[in-house]
């Protein structure tokens, strides 16, 4: 016969394995490298365990609901603020935490996912948009127009078919640096990447094998950095077709290493100043204002197109290499007028 206290600790099992999967799981890919960080999402866990087993019958990963939820977020109300158990932002963190581990722990055992928390955040907005508050600035990205004016002018760095005269000309006098720029800022663009990443991408990023345009980059694998790990993002078409150039540029001018965008012919790194200033006059060249949020609008907008097609903000944010809750920075942007291409 299963005693009670056998029954709840296998419960109490049950829970537990399923938070050290996902944090196994979270570290193996590169994230949740800070062992505080680690220590706070345990911590955190360890309460919402205590609680669902405190719970009569006691609440288990398949049994969860909404108003179990309503109840735990309840009970921490009257709680003293240390522990910013009457925050907002701490509730939406704590039902972030709880759904991952849910979604984690479905795959695991290969059951449909346990979606209560994440309808809990969606039934409370003051929950779900705490992290989009109107004190926070919104991020800076490219309008419409500027977005447009700047692809034509990086694009123009590209010889196309049936171009000829002068326009030939113009275009060859470009040095491999002038090129370099330009396809490093449509990267940023095109791509979602930060100045960073940029510097840090080799000739083996550019994928080109499964492309649907023979030879055109339509994906980067982007090396990790010791802040987040590797990752693929997509490249739009035009700034593959802009990569393709600058592969055939950057074999033409003999330069040699590993890197994609190196600094000099004998295959340097670019540094982090050389690269900021080469963004910024590529900006201005294109007659964009390079003061206000620097080449950081780039990745901004390419996050806010992709999340105005539909696109899902976890995937977006796999893309550009964030946790999922950085998205909801965009929040306030992506609901009102569409404004970027």
């Amino acid at each position: 016969m299963i005693t009670l206290s056998l029954f709840e600790d296998a419960q109490s099992q049950s829970h537990l394995l399923a938070f050290e999967r996902w944090l196994v799981d979270r570290r193996s890919s590169g994230f949740l490298r800070q062992p505080g960080s680690v220590q706070v999402y345990r911590d955190m866990w360890g309460a919402f365990t205590a609680w669902c087993l405190g719970q009569s019958p006691a609440v288990t990963l398949a049994s969860l609901d909404g108003l179990d939820l309503q109840a735990f977020q309840a009970a921490r109300f009257g709680q003293k603020s240390s522990d910013l158990s009457l925050s907002p932002r701490y509730a939406l963190r704590f039902m972030r935490l709880i759904d991952r581990v849910l979604q984690h722990h479905a795959v695991e055992i290969g059951v449909p996912a346990n979606v209560a928390a994440a309808q809990w955040v969606s039934d409370h907005p003051e929950v779900r948009y705490a992290e989009a508050s109107k004190a926070d600035p919104l991020p800076e990205f490219l309008s419409v127009s500027e977005a447009r004016v700047l692809i034509a002018f990086v694009s123009s760095a590209r010889p196309r078919p049936g171009v000829s005269g002068a326009r030939r000309d113009g275009q060859a006098a470009l040095s491999w640096q002038d090129v370099r720029n330009r396809v490093a800022v449509a990267t940023q663009l095109g791509a979602g990447l930060t100045p960073g990443d940029v510097r840090g991408l080799v000739l083996a990023s550019p994928v080109v094998h499964g492309g649907r345009v023979r030879d055109r980059p339509w994906k980067l694998g982007v090396p990790g950095d010791g802040n987040s790990a590797a990752r693929e993002t997509p490249v739009a078409p035009w700034a593959g077709e802009l990569l393709h150039h600058w592969l055939q540029v950057r074999a033409e001018a003999r330069i040699l290493g590993d890197w994609l965008f190196p600094a000099t012919r004998s295959g340097k790194p670019w540094s982090k100043e050389a690269q900021y200033k080469a963004a910024r006059s590529v900006l201005e060249d294109a007659g964009i204002d390079s003061a206000d949020g620097g080449s950081f609008r780039l990745r901004h907008t390419f996050a806010l197109r992709q999340l105005r097609r539909g696109t899902e903000p976890a995937q977006v944010a796999r893309w550009l290499g964030v946790e999922p809750e950085v998205m909801a920075r965009y929040d306030r942007v992506v609901a009102g007028p569409a404004d970027v291409v």
